[in-house]
């Protein structure tokens, strides 16, 4: 019995969610200015879009996490991202209805996807800075998928510090080359924790 309810404790742990950071950072790591993109790339922004919205199994969605600045900083007409769960962190008391589901820290938002992990494949972070960040440090972290734009921007909001402990690894489904558009050249990255 008791070895029993062990199998089903550690089963249920493998179940959580791991947390998988996407963003895009220029030579200086910066992300953004006056909350939008210091740059418009559009291969880019279809290899975001792609990578959060497809799904293996067709009857689940990608939870898109991020926080309340990030949420606001998508123009209204493209919120919430469309076929992606949308899950705002906030420490204010919002409702964004059937738009976005509000959570109060990582931790609550893995709960709540946990409760809902027959809907859910993936879950991506999106932003800013500070969700990045404690993503990074915390237990639920799986991957970073870093986009490095090889210019420098003006930019008012940066990647955190990658982990030292962070390694490059390959993922099949990412363009390996260098790639370019509008003269400037970008490259993907996968980082795992070693």
């Amino acid at each position: 019995m008791a070895h029993r309810l062990l199998h089903f404790y550690y089963s249920g742990v493998n179940m959580l969610p791991k947390l998988e950071l996407i963003a895009a950072a220029c030579e200086n790591m910066g992300i953004g200015i006056n909350g939008d993109l210091p740059w418009r790339l559009k291969t880019e922004m279809a290899f975001f879009t792609r990578m959060t919205t497809d799904t293996k199994n067709k009857n689940k969605k990608n939870v898109v996490l991020m926080g309340r600045r990030t949420w606001d900083c998508i123009p209204e007409k493209y919120r919430p991202l469309q076929n992606r769960i949308n899950m705002v962190l906030t420490s204010q008391s919002l409702d964004y209805g059937d738009k976005a589901i509000t959570c109060k820290s990582i931790p609550h938002a893995i709960k709540v996807i946990t409760d809902m992990q027959n809907q859910v494949e993936r879950v991506w972070v999106i932003g800013g800075s500070s969700v990045y960040k404690s993503t990074m440090e915390s237990p639920y972290f799986g991957r970073l998928y870093l986009t490095r734009i090889k210019k420098k921007f003006e930019c008012d909001t940066f990647f955190p510090l990658i982990p030292s402990d962070f390694v490059l690894i390959k993922d099949p489904t990412v363009p390996q080359d260098i790639q370019e558009e509008k003269g400037i050249k970008f490259v993907y990255e996968v980082y795992e924790k070693r």
